[in-house]
């Protein structure tokens, strides 16, 4: 019997776990290590940071649906991993063994690279549910003495999406609350240019979403390097094409919610030869350790370059399908691995499909593959986008509670429209196979 152990339930950790259990079956050993008992749904964050939501209704105690699919349930914190041992060690000093590893753990919030930002300083952030609810403290202060807002993502940022949903979701909280004239706006960001996302840009991503921004009277500023942030003041570096100076801002701020750079949290970028600089995964392209054959990572852990060299540096996003693919291909692997006893071979496409709202509207990409060039390339926007991703909420939880990670209706649909998670080769026959 082999044992397996995930560390990290979130929207990567939680379906890697239920697939690695569907296709190994009873005979194997499947763990969950998080260090929280709940299960957050993270893309819901910035309806929290200003009311939308309650965190009651994004979250569900993880131990029981997981005890329904016969995955062990562990709530630690992870502190070190024992590569010569196959071991982890959790903050109360317990030893967890483990004959094979996948890592979901997400990120670190590398808010130490830049002077005075951070929910401990004096910017918000809505990355974790935490900081999310204290974000909505800071709105509501906003509401009742409105001023000059920022909101964006730093200098080496890799998630731009949810900086333009919350941007876009405060301005019609401002305007129901009939203050907006009140609160003019600023969206600073490192992209090179508005809508490029990390990605490069999707289909006509720049044109649609600076248009939105102009109709909202929302101004920008990109190639954007925040030098330091006081009580109030933002002090921003505008560089030009060559990555030199061309203007410098001290811009003033009521409030402001700005996306950090990410890095690999401490356990996982301490495990010497694991991790690149930065402490993300390297992976091969079965997302397993060149270095070490029995552990695998998915999600936003894992290293990936960016899309192109940047005058301020911008980071590749790892959107919610595309880390479904990930963990789809390491369970097909090990089971390829433990039942089959040959090498790995399935691999995720890497596919983006990203629902984002607006506030009273919404905008959806796909982009096949994630990394250009593709063979798709869609950006649409519409009322429909909005109620789309309300929905899509409410889908991914009951997934997680059911612990069906990709359902037949959902798998049979996105085919017919060409949007698969695995190439693999056995990939093509699954239909015929399940029939």
């Amino acid at each position: 019997m082999a044992k397996i152990v995930v560390i990290g339930a979130g929207t990567g950790g939680m379906p890697a776990a239920y697939e690695i259990k569907e296709i190994l079956g009873k005979d194997h050993q499947v763990l969950m290590v998080n260090e929280h008992d709940t299960f957050r749904f993270t893309p819901s964050n910035p309806w929290i940071a200003v009311g939308w939501r309650e965190p009651k209704a994004i979250t569900f105690q993880i131990e029981k649906h997981l005890a329904d699919k016969k995955i062990e349930f562990k709530c630690a914190r992870v502190t070190k991993i024992d590569t010569e041992k196959n071991q982890l060690i959790t903050a109360d000093e317990d030893i967890i063994d483990y004959d094979y590893l996948v890592i979901a753990t997400g990120p670190k919030l590398a808010f130490n690279t830049i002077p005075g930002a951070g929910p401990e300083h004096f910017t918000q952030s809505i990355c974790t549910l935490e900081h999310a609810v204290e974000c909505k403290v800071d709105v509501d202060k906003l509401l009742a003495n409105p001023g000059p807002v920022i909101v964006g993502a730093f200098q080496g940022a890799s998630c731009f999406g949810p900086a333009y949903e919350y941007v876009f979701i405060l301005d019609k909280v401002l305007r129901d609350a009939g203050i907006r004239s009140k609160v003019p706006i600023h969206f600073v960001t490192s992209e090179p240019y508005v809508g490029h996302l990390g990605l490069g840009g999707v289909g006509d991503s720049k044109s649609m979403l600076e248009s939105e921004l102009r109709q909202r009277d929302i101004k920008w500023i990109c190639n954007a390097t925040v030098d330091s942030v006081e009580e109030g003041v933002m002090h921003i570096s505008e560089l030009d094409r060559k990555g030199n100076v061309d203007f410098s801002h001290s811009l003033p701020f009521q409030h402001s919610m700005l996306i950090p750079p990410f890095a690999g949290i401490d356990a996982v970028a301490n495990v010497e030869g694991l991790c690149n600089p930065k402490g993300f995964v390297i992976t091969d392209e079965h997302q397993r350790s060149p270095t070490f054959g029995n552990i695998f990572a998915g999600g936003v852990c894992v290293a990936i370059p960016p899309a192109e060299i940047t005058p301020v540096p911008t980071g590749m996003p790892k959107t919610g399908y595309m880390i479904e693919s990930m963990m789809t291909a390491i369970a097909h692997n090990l089971h390829s691995i433990i039942i089959e006893n040959s090498p790995p071979k399935s691999k995720g496409t890497w596919n983006a499909i990203c629902i984002a709202d607006m506030g009273d509207t919404g905008a959806v990409f796909v982009a096949m593959p994630q990394i250009a060039p593709r063979n798709v390339s869609w950006f649409k926007k519409g009322k429909w986008a909005h109620f789309a991703k309300i929905g899509f909420e409410k889908y991914f939880l009951r997934k997680m509670k059911t612990g069906s990670s990709e359902p037949l209706y959902e798998k049979y649909a996105l085919k017919l429209m060409g949007i698969t998670r695995l190439e693999a080769e056995d990939d093509d026959n699954d239909i015929n196979k399940e029939l």
